[in-house]
């Protein structure tokens, strides 16, 4: 169900901005003076209350810590001026948000609850957006189950929240990957293209592994033949093939990315030659054997375009004598990130602006 809620603003006393340096704030350690919350009971979205940031009183019965009916967004607040802050592509956020709740069993929250709530948010607390160019206030809106209840069943009672948290730079290095012929990461019929918790938390042990071996994150390969490329742990991949770029198209087990999306769209833009299809890891290796795979980059809300250094696959690496971007990464990192900051155009009327001055 979802209807309209409306939004109640609690502010706090003192703000903690004096002790946090926003030019150093470190990835998901600091939060920002607020929060949203929403609680859903009795069959519907209740009142949405913008409260001050804290712990939340939970009992260790609480089904979503047992059952991990849940499921999370990530987006990013960027700091124009003193007085607007810019989003991107929010819209695009809530749709996928309420894709991975359907598949969940989780109410939808209404859009223009979400919308209002995430903009007030925003104007609240747009003091904790970072200034230095790289920094910005990392967006995580979550929807879980609350029932007080030990039982392997849809819940009843829900909670919805938005908090904010001022980050740097998720990887400040070029990555390396292998992939795994052992683990998995989604299968048809499943939750790879949700937004699911319980996605993130499979991923741990075998990036766990990949990590020991001297690798960043897994390259994970399709479930039922280990041949086709998907995505990263943390982000979607792209390859530069003799000067085409080429991702993995979707098909349920890949998680539809913002900035994927928006790369995609980029280079249809520019006329740069692209595909999304069906992409071998013994295409990629074969590409880096003949010197032809140009570039390797992932692309993510956090991420944004990070450069991969190393592609390894059962004994055989690929790797490329820079840690920095390649041209088209560059490039594509350049545009969404002058977008994103508002200093270049934006022909597709992606940036959100908020007004807080």
């Amino acid at each position: 169900m979802t209807t309209k809620t409306a939004l109640k603003i609690t502010k706090i006393s003192n703000s903690r901005l004096t002790e946090v340096n926003l030019d150093d704030p470190g990835f998901g350690r600091v939060f920002s003076d607020h929060m949203l919350e929403v609680e859903y009971s009795d069959g519907y979205w209740k009142e949405a209350e913008i409260k001050p940031f804290g712990s939340i009183d939970v009992t260790p019965a609480l089904n979503t810590l047992h059952y991990a009916q849940s499921v999370f967004e990530g987006m990013k607040a960027y700091y124009i001026d003193e007085e607007t802050i810019n989003l991107f592509r929010p819209e695009q956020n809530y749709e996928r948000m309420a894709r991975s709740c359907e598949r969940m069993c989780i109410p939808v929250l209404d859009k223009e609850t979400f919308m209002e709530g995430l903009t007030e948010l925003i104007k609240l607390d747009h003091k904790w957006v970072p200034k230095k160019d790289g920094n910005t206030l990392y967006i995580r809106p979550l929807a879980c189950a609350f029932d007080p209840v030990i039982s392997a069943s849809i819940a009843e009672n829900y909670r919805f929240f938005i908090m904010t948290s001022p980050v740097g730079a998720y990887y400040n290095k070029a990555v390396r990957l292998t992939s795994s012929q052992k683990y998995v990461r989604a299968a048809k019929g499943g939750v790879g293209f949700a937004k699911a918790s319980g996605n993130y938390a499979a991923s741990f042990y075998p990036a766990k592994k990949a990590q020991e071996n001297g690798f960043d994150q897994v390259l994970w390969l399709d479930a039922k033949e280990h041949k086709y490329v998907e995505e990263v742990g943390t982000m979607n991949i792209f390859f530069v093939i003799d000067g085409v770029l080429v991702t993995p198209e979707l098909s349920g087990t890949i998680l539809p990315g913002i900035t994927r999306d928006s790369i995609l769209q980029l280079a249809d833009y520019w006329d740069m030659p692209f595909e999304e299809r069906r992409l071998t890891i013994d295409e990629v290796m074969k590409a880096g054997r003949e010197g032809v795979l140009d570039e390797v980059f992932g692309a993510g809300t956090a991420a944004v375009i990070s450069p991969v250094k190393e592609v390894h696959h059962d004994g055989e690496s690929v790797t490329f004598d820079t840690d920095s971007r390649g041209p088209i990464g560059q490039k594509l990192y350049d545009t969404l990130t002058g977008i994103q900051q508002g200093r270049i155009d934006d022909p597709f009327g992606w940036a959100h602006p908020v007004k807080v001055g």
